[in-house]
């Protein structure tokens, strides 16, 4: 008699069982049955709103934005689009640059890149080692400073960060001329690093944007947690094996940014490098180039503009390969 009961209770456990898993998938179809009818009716009710919204609503909500991303970019191509025209036209001057590409000519390149007159190669190979080197050397030198600032704890430290914040405030063409006299008085003792070198410049660059650097730096290192450099501790790794093989591989967005931003502020700047660049074959693409527009009786425009174009190129193509970081390398240190 028990052997009968055990055996109809466990026919009514299996059956109880059976019942609950079919109204679960039963509850299951129904939800997904609901969730794909309400979906196909927010879907019909989204196109009914997309025909019959009108114009102006349209506009209201998103057509100024269409507009306005339209301006901007008719802002942005236009200047790029006239100056090369203006080196595809031959005769040298803007006179006949107001068509847009009236005048089809490359002899504004080939003679930027053979005049004897004109060392454009020099220029160009000058601007390219002292741009490179100096983003090398500024992104190495502000992620140490970084990191110091970042994970050490010493005295001193918030004063050197409000300092680097301050300094920021005043522009360093207000020190062209103690920079001139600094490096005039060092080239007497060590010419290599004096005026109208390349190093000596190098060095004006990277004292003047290691500040900013630094402190763009210092926010995303934060980012970054303390917990693995106590782990590595832990292994037995110092400072500099923290630093060289876990901490760069974590800050490369930022690594990225701040090379950037080095590279294409040393490529652009004028003034600094015309203060102490004296030699044409030693000066860069900045200085050389606003010579051939500088005298009032003839200016070679359509040169300018073809030195330009090609000027143009390293930047882009840089900022094309690291334009991935950039985005993330400038946020990412915002919010702590």
């Amino acid at each position: 008699m028990s052997d009968f009961l055990d055996t109809d209770t466990e026919t009514d456990q299996k059956f109880a069982r059976e019942t609950v898993v079919a109204a679960g998938a039963a509850g299951r179809g129904a939800q997904a049955e609901f969730a794909l009818s309400r979906a196909r009716r927010t879907d019909s009710q989204r196109a009914d709103g997309s025909r019959k919204r009108p114009l102006g609503r349209w506009f209201r909500e998103t057509g100024w934005r269409h507009l306005v991303g339209v301006v901007m970019i008719v802002f942005s191509v236009f200047p790029l689009l006239f100056a090369l025209s203006a080196s595809l036209n031959p005769r040298g001057t803007l006179t006949g640059s107001n068509a847009l590409f009236s005048v089809f000519g490359l002899e504004s390149y080939a003679r930027i890149l053979t005049s004897p007159q004109i060392p454009y190669t020099a220029w160009f190979m000058n601007t390219i080692v002292i741009a490179v080197v100096t983003g090398v050397c500024s992104v190495l030198l502000g992620a140490l400073a970084a990191y110091s600032f970042s994970r050490m704890r010493f005295t001193g430290r918030r004063f050197g960060l409000v300092s680097i914040v301050v300094i920021q405030m005043f522009p360093q063409m207000l020190a062209v001329v103690a920079i001139f006299l600094l490096l005039s008085t060092i080239g007497d003792y060590f010419p290599a690093i004096g005026l109208d070198s390349r190093l000596g410049l190098i060095m004006v660059y990277l004292g003047g944007a290691l500040g900013v650097q630094t402190f763009l730096m210092y926010g995303f290192f934060n980012t970054v947690p303390a917990s693995l450099d106590e782990a590595a501790k832990l292994d037995g790794a110092g400072h500099a094996r923290i630093f060289f093989t876990i901490i760069l591989r974590l800050v490369v967005p930022i690594l990225a940014v701040v090379g950037l931003l080095s590279f294409i502020g040393t490529f652009n700047d004028y003034v600094i490098a015309s203060v102490l660049l004296i030699e044409p074959e030693n000066q860069t693409l900045a200085v050389g180039l606003i010579k051939l527009v500088s005298n009032p009786r003839y200016a070679d425009w359509s040169a300018f503009s073809a030195g330009a174009v090609m000027a143009a190129i390293p930047v882009v193509v840089l900022f094309l390969y690291l334009q991935k970081y950039i985005v993330g390398g400038l946020t990412a240190g915002a919010v702590k």
